[in-house]
């Protein structure tokens, strides 16, 4: 920590502002007719994602010339501010309730999601944690209950909203980060078992979670209702073919596809740059995930190497699981795809991270 920090990694950086700026162009396509048939102005969700965007890479730029070591002397009160938002917004008056989900604090236009906020905290405070406990990880009443605690005290809190999609990517963020702390597989493998089986009980116990599972495994059966958006979106992806329809020349966004500049903005990207739109952002997450990783690897502490690794895998997992519920992988579930989809404190706080990762990676030497 002497030394003088070097200059962030180059191919992070470029990364994340390519999938930014290809983000800002694909909002405002995506979300032109919506925006005008609702709010009478088709540059109603381009002008909030430029502020958001704006917002982000303050965040980031602030972030990434803050010493990551900071993190770790602040990740518990970081924590409990998260838990107190999670349970305020579960209060009736205090959260905002949308399409049947209480999701967001906030008021006027100004809302707050606390799950974004948990999915950062979480893993400012496992990385913590699991660099106090590094000596205890192989035993599982030492090393492990201690994290699976508090992870199952903020997935439970999610999951009331209910937000099963976020409530999973954190939970695999932090499966993750006790794999690369030296957790025994046999015990990761045994939670992983239990977690399987809760998951479905969440499932059975919802009649909503029930209906999308049933429409995943065969959604032409109810193409009207369960199934329409996996149909929809399968359309928008398969009208692309290589090289797309064209920028601007979507035809699902027409009142076609649900959420077209949300959840999902890939199957939009499909239709309109094909093919090689949509290998173009999987290669930008891959050069992310790759060079992420390798920051994780050449950590000069335990500490930033448990940091860098869980904010890798936070946006990768949310990156996965977006792109396989458009592409019918997975059931369907509410998580957008990161700096590509509309949002605020989403984009805000993932950039953010994205800071912390390129300050961890000023202080690593990589080839």
């Amino acid at each position: 920590m002497g030394t003088r920090p070097k200059s962030p990694d180059f191919v992070i950086f470029f990364a994340i502002i390519a999938l930014l700026g290809m983000g800002v162009i694909m909002v405002y396509s995506s979300s032109a007719v919506s925006a005008y048939v609702n709010f009478n102005d088709s540059y109603y969700f381009l002008k909030r994602q430029l502020i958001w965007a704006s917002l982000g890479i303050v965040a980031m730029l602030f972030a990434m010339n803050i010493d990551y070591h900071v993190w770790r002397n602040i990740a518990r009160p970081v924590l409990g501010i998260t838990l107190l938002l999670l349970i305020l917004v579960l209060i009736p008056g205090f959260g905002k309730v949308v399409n049947g989900a209480r999701r967001w604090l906030g008021f006027g236009s100004l809302y707050l999601q606390p799950s974004e906020v948990a999915k950062l905290s979480m893993v400012l405070f496992s990385a913590a944690s699991l660099t106090i406990n590094q000596e205890k990880i192989t035993s599982f009443l030492k090393g492990l209950v201690p994290q699976l605690g508090m992870l199952l005290l903020i997935f439970g809190l999610i999951l009331k909203e209910p937000d099963l999609g976020t409530a999973l990517a954190i939970a695999g963020t932090v499966f993750v980060m006790l794999y690369a702390a030296g957790a025994k597989i046999t015990h990761l493998g045994s939670l992983g078992l239990v977690g399987v089986a809760g998951i479905v009980v969440a499932i059975l116990f919802e009649p909503y979670r029930l209906k999308r599972l049933i429409a995943f495994s065969n959604p032409w059966a109810d193409p009207l209702d369960s199934g329409y958006h996996i149909i929809q979106s399968l359309y928008a992806l398969g009208s692309g073919g290589l090289f797309g329809v064209g920028l601007g020349r979507s035809r699902e966004k027409f009142l076609y596809l649900p959420e077209p500049h949300t959840d999902f903005i890939f199957a939009i990207l499909g239709e309109e740059l094909g093919f090689i739109g949509t290998i173009t952002v999987l290669v930008l997450f891959f050069l992310f995930a790759w060079r992420g990783y390798k920051v994780a690897m050449a950590a000069p502490d335990i500490y930033g190497s448990m940091l860098a690794a869980g904010l890798t895998t936070m946006i990768i997992m949310q990156a996965l699981m977006n792109i396989a519920v458009v592409t019918a992988s997975m059931p369907v579930t509410g998580i957008p795809l990161p700096f590509i989809s509309f949002g605020g404190s989403a984009l805000i706080f993932t950039l953010a991270g994205v800071g912390i990762l390129l300050n961890i990676s000023r202080h690593v030497t990589m080839k």
